[in-house]
């Protein structure tokens, strides 16, 4: 047997691929258009936003972010931004790319998240003008608390929620404690898209930018009274010059039909996905919790964790290379957890050189792993997975 964190490319792969051929054959348009439209107003009234604004990736989305937070003022060159330490490479990425002063900030060992705690210890070191949050594998801290932080102290708060679509904490889903947040529909994700990535906001503005900065700065995208509001703001000549007019700085970040379509038949069964995770990953952090060798799990105070891969953080080397070891022989695929502590990373090293504190980031990132978490595991899956942890 082996267990893959990725079982499918989709969820209900076959009446989805089957459905999928049939819209490539009958389809007369696979560039961006109606169905990238649908799966923006559903995903948006699914997590509960006012706004979505698809793209090619969830990494995608996060520069789209952070270059509108820069073209609506919000960010200029040289400001630091906070980050979490543990985290992805494209959470950080698009921060230095950009010109501003990537500033990490730890995590708390117990919920692999950054807590108001560590990140008041930074912004007390760092001038911190904006806290961009990755709520890791389905986990947070206090991000309420945070969040009101934020809003006392003029702290711009962004959200990667790449990784913990579905989860509720403090009846609010995670995504929705900030001005925006950036989810991912790669394949190996929470719903798959194959390649895919959203923005959700409230903020009508915010919303304007960023359909501008994922096509070239035009206004192509957005809706004709919109169209018709920016062209008679910039007296734009409506007859001639007005689609090829580049309002502000954009990329080509745009998600095709095949995503549109893809999101839209894998949107119906998110509800089902995300229990399905939520029930697996009870099970999984028992075992977890119940052994001596890992440090404990903290998440009892959040209602629904929703994860796409469970984290076990080791308490030494030694025992982190015996269940790799076991996990390698039960045919159980097993990864670092996620991209470790960003600081230990080549490029980090390349750019700001060695970080040798002793942090919890830098300890998940040596002592720790993932395993999968997919809906689609069988009970005899669920099993070996939970022998294995013991």
């Amino acid at each position: 047997m082996t267990i893959r964190l990725i079982k499918s490319s989709f969820f209900n792969e076959r009446k989805t691929k089957e459905k999928l051929c049939n819209f490539i054959m009958d389809s007369e348009k696979l560039s961006i258009g109606n169905y990238c439209a649908q799966f923006e107003k559903k995903y948006a009234n699914w997590q509960e936003r006012k706004y979505c604004i698809s793209f090619n990736s969830g990494s995608s989305a996060n520069l789209a972010l952070i270059q509108a937070m820069i073209n609506m003022g919000k960010l200029k060159k040289g400001d630091k931004v906070g980050f979490s330490s543990l985290s992805w490479a494209t959470n950080v990425m698009p921060i230095i790319q950009l010109g501003l002063d990537a500033s990490p900030v730890d995590v708390e060992l117990d919920t692999l998240n950054i807590s108001l705690n560590t990140f008041k210890k930074s912004v007390e070191e760092n001038n911190i003008k904006c806290l961009f949050i990755t709520n890791l594998l389905g986990f947070c801290d206090n991000i309420d608390e945070i969040e009101k932080y934020c809003n006392e102290n003029n702290i711009l708060l962004l959200e990667d929620n790449c990784e913990s679509m579905g989860t509720v904490y403090k009846g609010k889903k995670l995504g929705n404690y900030s001005l925006a947040s950036t989810f991912s529909t790669f394949v190996g994700h929470h719903m798959s898209t194959i390649e895919g990535g959203m923005v959700c906001t409230d903020n009508r503005d915010l919303y304007i930018m960023l359909n501008m900065v994922r096509a070239h700065g035009w206004d192509r995208n957005l809706s004709p009274d919109i169209q018709s509001e920016l062209r008679e703001k910039y007296n734009i000549d409506k007859a001639f010059y007005s689609k090829y007019t580049f309002y502000t700085l954009g990329y080509n970040l745009r998600p095709n039909e095949i995503t549109g379509f893809l999101g839209c038949e894998q949107v119906q069964y998110l509800d089902k996905i995300v229990e399905k995770r939520v029930d697996n990953f009870k099970k999984f952090v028992n075992a977890v919790n119940s052994n001596e060798d890992f440090y404990n799990l903290k998440y009892t105070h959040i209602e629904k964790l929703s994860n796409f891969a469970v984290p076990v953080i080791c308490k030494s080397k030694e025992i982190l290379e015996r269940y790799i070891d076991i996990f390698t022989k039960n045919g159980i695929e097993i990864r670092p957890i996620v991209g470790g502590d960003l600081t230990q990373q080549l490029f980090w090293k390349n750019i700001y050189g060695e970080n040798n504190s002793h942090t919890n980031a830098k300890l998940i990132h040596e002592q720790g792993f993932y395993f999968g978490n997919s809906p689609e595991y069988t009970k005899e899956e669920i099993n070996l997975i939970i022998e294995s942890l013991k």
